[in-house]
C-alpha cells in the first residue's frame, strides 16, 4: 500500500529519510494487519493476553513507569506570534521547536518499523470530518489508532480526493523524560511527539489533532471543537433532544454519557453519541450539529464499576486494549472500584501487597464505541445531530447551585469561560483552590482563549436557533461533607427540565446568575429524603457570588486587552445585578 497523493508520498519520504527505518508499513486498517501486530506486540511482550475465556481479544500493555499520562508543561503550541497561542498555551517559535525536534527524531527509527496511519475524524462520508495521518514506530499505537479513529484504506481514499491532511509524526524514542516533547504548528497543520508511548501523547488524532489543532482549525473554517460529551435524550413520547457538554477531570464525564435513567423514569432512554470530544458546525437550518470525530473510548479504568457505570462495564469484557490496569491471579483485569477483590499483581507486573493502588490512577481502557450498550446509530450520521443544549459543569462543594440557566448566548458563554473546579488534597496539598478551566479546554485550546471566546460568540450573528446554555453541579456538599445530590442515574432529573426549558415547557425563577429551577420545576418523585437539601442546592448566595463574579472579573484580566468587550460587559453586568 502507498498513496498516489504526491504531497503525503513527499513527507512520507521526508520523514523516512530523517528517521531512518529498517522498514515502512502502510496501515489499511483491515482485519488480518491486527492480528499481524497484536502476535507482533505478544511475542515482544508489548502486549499481554489476558484471560481468553472471560475476556476475549483483550490485551494488558504496561508503561514504562515514566510514561503514564499527559505531560502538559512540555506541550507547545509553536505560532509565528507568541500572542495567537496566549497564556493558556506553553509557546515556542516554529523555528526553534523544528530544530529541536529534528535533532530528536534524527535516526530515531532505525531498527524499527516505520508505520504510516491515515485516519478519518468522524464519520467517512461527513463533511465535517478532517483527516490526518500519523506516522508513528509503535504498533501499540496502530492498534490504538484503528478503534479511536476511522484508520486505514477508506481514509487514505478520502484524503487522496481532498488532498489535505493533518500531519503527525511521532516517536517513542528512548522513553527519556529528559527528551520527550510535544510539539503543535496551527499554522502549518501539523504535529510533532517524541519519547512517549502514553495514549494522549501519542495517539495524536485525539487531543492533539481533534482538539489542539482542530480548534484552530475551526476558528479559520467557522466551527467549533470542543471537550465535549454529546448524549441523545430520549422521553416516554419517543422525542429524542441531543445535548453537548463540557466538564473538566473528575466531574463524571464518561458516567453521564451512558447514564442509566432511575426506576422512576420508565420510558427514558439516553444514547451514547461520544464521551470526550465534540465537533460543532453550523447547519443548513440555522441550527449547531455534532459529530464526535472518534469512533471509540479511551476512558480512566479507576472508579469504573456496576455502581458508577454499568454501561462502560458492559462493553470491557471483549476485543479491550488495558493499560496500566492490575490483573486477577486468573488474568483478569482489575481496577480499583470495578469489585472488593484482590488482584494479584499490580500495574507495574509486581505481586500486590496492599497498600499503594494496584491500578495506575490514570489506567486505561480503549474500546469501539460499537460496543457500547447504549451506543446511538446517530454516531455515524454524517450529517451529524442537532444540539437543543450546551451544558457545563464543575465540582464544587459550595456556591454553585445544582443547574442553572444562562440568560442569553452572552452570558452562556461567560458561564463557559469562568467554568471552575475545586482541587483536591490528594491533588494539590490544599483541598478548595478553584481553578479555572474555560469550557473544559484549559489543556487542549490551541490558540488564544481570549480568542477562543470571541469565537464562541460570533455564533450569536451565524445561528438562527442558539443552543441554550446551562451549568450543573452535582457535587454539592452539606456541612458534615456529605454529597446533597444523589448524582448517576438521577443526573437525569435534571437533564429532563433542562429539556423541557428547551421546549417552553418547565418554569424557572429569575435570579442575578440566572434562570434556576424551583423544586416544583424538578421532577423529585422517589427522591423524597432530600426535602432539606433542594432548598440549599437551588439557592443563590448573592454574597458568595459577589466574590465569584470579582474573581471572574480578575480572572479575565490575564488575557488583558484581547478580552472580547461584551465578555466584559457581561460579567459587569452579572456584578451589577448582585450587587
Amino acid at each position: 500500500m502507498s498513496t498516489r497523493l504526491a504531497a503525503l508520498q513527499d513527507w512520507v519520504d521526508a520523514v523516512a529519510a530523517l528517521t531512518r527505518p529498517d522498514r515502512i508499513h502502510w496501515c489499511d486498517g483491515s482485519e488480518a494487519e491486527l492480528a499481524k501486530l497484536t502476535r507482533l506486540m505478544v511475542d515482544r511482550g508489548d502486549l499481554i493476553p489476558l484471560n481468553q475465556d472471560t475476556h476475549p481479544d483483550c490485551y494488558l500493555h504496561r508503561s514504562d513507569p515514566s510514561d503514564v499520562a499527559r505531560v502538559e508543561h512540555l506541550t507547545f503550541v509553536c505560532t509565528e506570534r507568541a500572542q495567537d497561542a496566549g497564556p493558556n498555551n506553553n509557546w515556542m517559535a516554529p523555528g526553534e521547536a523544528h530544530a529541536k525536534m529534528d535533532a530528536l527524531f534524527a535516526g530515531c527509527m532505525q531498527g524499527r518499523t516505520m508505520y504510516v496511519i491515515p485516519y478519518c475524524m468522524g464519520p467517512i462520508e461527513s463533511p465535517y470530518a478532517r483527516c490526518g495521518v500519523e506516522i508513528t514506530d509503535s504498533p501499540y499505537v496502530v492498534a490504538n489508532m484503528r478503534i479511536m479513529t476511522r484508520m486505514g484504506s477508506a481514509a487514505l481514499a478520502r484524503i487522496e480526493r481532498e488532498g489535505r491532511f493533518v500531519k503527525g509524526l511521532h516517536s517513542i524514542g528512548e522513553l527519556d523524560p529528559e527528551r520527550r516533547f510535544i510539539m503543535h504548528f496551527p499554522e502549518e497543520l501539523s504535529i510533532q511527539s517524541y519519547g512517549s508511548g502514553y495514549g494522549g501523547n501519542a495517539l495524536l488524532g485525539k487531543k492533539c489533532h481533534a482538539l489542539r489543532i482542530a480548534s484552530w482549525q475551526a476558528r479559520q473554517e467557522g466551527w467549533l471543537a470542543e471537550h465535549m460529551l454529546i448524549v441523545g435524550i430520549q422521553n416516554p413520547q419517543g422525542e429524542t433532544h441531543y445535548v453537548a457538554a463540557a466538564f473538566p477531570s473528575a466531574c463524571g464525564k464518561t458516567n453521564l454519557a451512558m447514564l442509566i435513567p432511575p426506576e422512576t423514569h420508565a420510558g427514558w432512554k439516553v444514547w451514547t453519541i461520544g464521551d470526550d470530544i465534540c465537533w460543532l458546525h453550523p447547519g443548513p437550518d440555522g441550527r449547531l450539529y455534532a459529530i464526535n470525530p472518534e469512533a471509540g473510548f479511551f476512558g480512566v479504568a479507576p472508579g469504573t464499576g456496576r455502581k458508577t457505570n454499568p454501561n462502560a462495564l458492559a462493553m470491557l469484557d471483549r476485543e479491550a486494549i488495558f493499560t496500566n490496569v492490575a490483573v486477577t491471579d486468573d488474568g483478569r483485569p482489575w481496577w480499583e472500584g470495578l469489585s472488593d477483590e484482590v488482584p494479584a499483581k499490580d500495574w507495574q507486573g509486581r505481586a500486590y501487597q496492599g497498600g499503594a493502588p494496584a491500578a495506575h490512577p490514570n489506567s486505561r481502557f480503549t474500546v469501539s464505541i460499537r460496543q457500547c450498550p447504549s451506543y446511538s446509530p446517530e454516531a455515524e450520521n454524517p450529517a451529524g445531530v442537532p444540539i437543543s443544549a450546551i451544558i457545563f459543569g464543575g465540582r464544587r462543594e459550595s456556591l454553585v447551585p445544582l443547574v442553572f440557566e444562562a440568560r442569553d448566548w452572552r452570558h452562556g458563554v461567560l458561564v463557559g469561560a469562568s467554568m471552575a473546579s475545586e482541587t483536591t488534597a490528594a491533588a494539590t496539598g490544599q483541598v478548595g483552590v478553584v481553578r479555572r478551566d474555560p469550557m473544559a479546554m484549559k489543556p487542549f485550546c490551541g490558540y488564544n482563549f481570549a480568542d477562543y471566546w470571541q469565537h464562541w460568540l460570533s455564533f450569536e450573528s451565524r445561528l438562527t436557533q442558539l443552543p441554550r446554555i446551562f451549568h450543573v453541579n452535582w457535587f454539592r456538599k452539606d456541612a458534615n461533607g456529605r454529597f446533597m445530590w444523589p448524582g448517576f442515574g438521577d443526573n437525569l432529573r435534571v437533564l429532563q427540565w433542562i429539556l423541557e426549558r428547551c421546549a417552553g415547557r418547565a418554569g424557572a425563577e429569575e435570579t442575578p446568575i440566572g434562570f434556576l429551577p424551583r423544586r416544583a420545576d424538578l421532577d423529585l418523585r422517589g427522591l423524597e429524603g432530600l426535602n432539606g437539601s433542594v432548598d440549599a442546592l437551588l439557592s443563590v448566595d448573592r454574597a458568595g457570588w459577589q466574590r465569584e463574579i470579582d474573581a471572574i472579573g480578575g480572572f479575565l484580566d490575564e488575557f488583558g486587552n484581547k478580552v472580547p468587550e461584551a465578555l466584559r460587559a457581561e460579567q459587569q453586568r452579572v456584578a451589577a445585578a448582585l450587587n
